[in-house]
């Protein structure tokens, strides 16, 4: 058995210097497995503040205790029905909405999950005038825009980490925590588990951070990383086999 390589220490200045085997796994996380969630649905919050009310919805859908690949595709329906956004949720027919949602494979789930959004839609509405934009321009305490965000309905703390994730550098008041399950895979596959960490390695790579983020969410959501063996059953198994490590 292979001994796994530890991340590269921090230097005197305590700034993480990424060896080229690091550098290449968080390529190849990224460019195997994807990276930002918004861009795979074609929402740009780098663009135009328009784009942040249409990850809103993206993300209520993407944290969804369904699969993610259902929420992707939903997100991609309702968007060709015309809504795209939370505030056209609240304007969409409740049985039309129904509809759309029974179509993409929320059959069983119709109720609970048209209930979910309407309720969101409606507290976005009521508090932020129908855009959460607002939100973000106002509030520039990460703490206290996290609490904004997790007092609306059916918003818990890993849906506002994942809309804040991608929001960085958009939103002033968008610095999330490293999320469990990002920490949990960069150790996996022997990456930096600290979110200055990532960021030395994703800057090397020439990635950006919420993408290495993200991909390392999609690792951690592919396999059991508590019983991968490691070796071809990894989905990083194709590069670098030896740094992995083996449970």
């Amino acid at each position: 058995m292979s001994a796994v390589a530890p991340p590269q220490a921090p230097n005197r200045l305590g700034l993480h210097q990424p060896g080229i085997a690091e550098v290449s796994r968080a390529r190849h996380t990224v460019a195997m497995l994807g990276g930002r969630f918004s861009l795979e649905l074609g929402i740009d919050v780098d663009l135009h503040e328009r784009e942040v009310d249409r990850w809103a919805l993206g993300a209520a859908l993407v944290e969804d205790p369904s699969p993610t690949s259902l929420g992707i595709h939903t997100y991609r329906v309702l968007g060709k029905a015309g809504v795209s956004t939370l505030e056209d949720v609240r304007g969409c027919d409740r049985e039309e909405l129904g509809r759309l949602l029974g179509e993409c494979g929320y059959a069983p789930y119709v109720e609970r999950t048209r209930s979910r959004l309407l309720a969101l839609a409606d507290g976005v509405a009521e508090r932020y005038a129908g855009r959460l934009t607002t939100l973000g321009e106002e509030v520039a305490r990460p703490r206290e825009l996290e609490r904004s965000l997790g007092s609306l309905p059916g918003w818990d703390a890993q849906t506002v980490a994942t809309f804040l994730r991608e929001l960085r550098g958009v939103w002033p008041g968008a610095k999330p925590a490293l999320d469990v399950r990002v920490a949990r895979a960069a150790r996996h596959v022997a990456l930096p588990p600290t979110l200055r960490g990532l960021s030395d390695v994703a800057s090397a790579a020439h990635l950006d951070l919420r993408d290495l983020e993200v991909g390392l969410v999609r690792l951690g959501a592919a396999h059991d990383l508590t019983r991968c063996p490691g070796g071809e059953e990894c989905p990083l198994a194709a590069l670098d086999r030896e740094h992995l490590v083996h449970f």
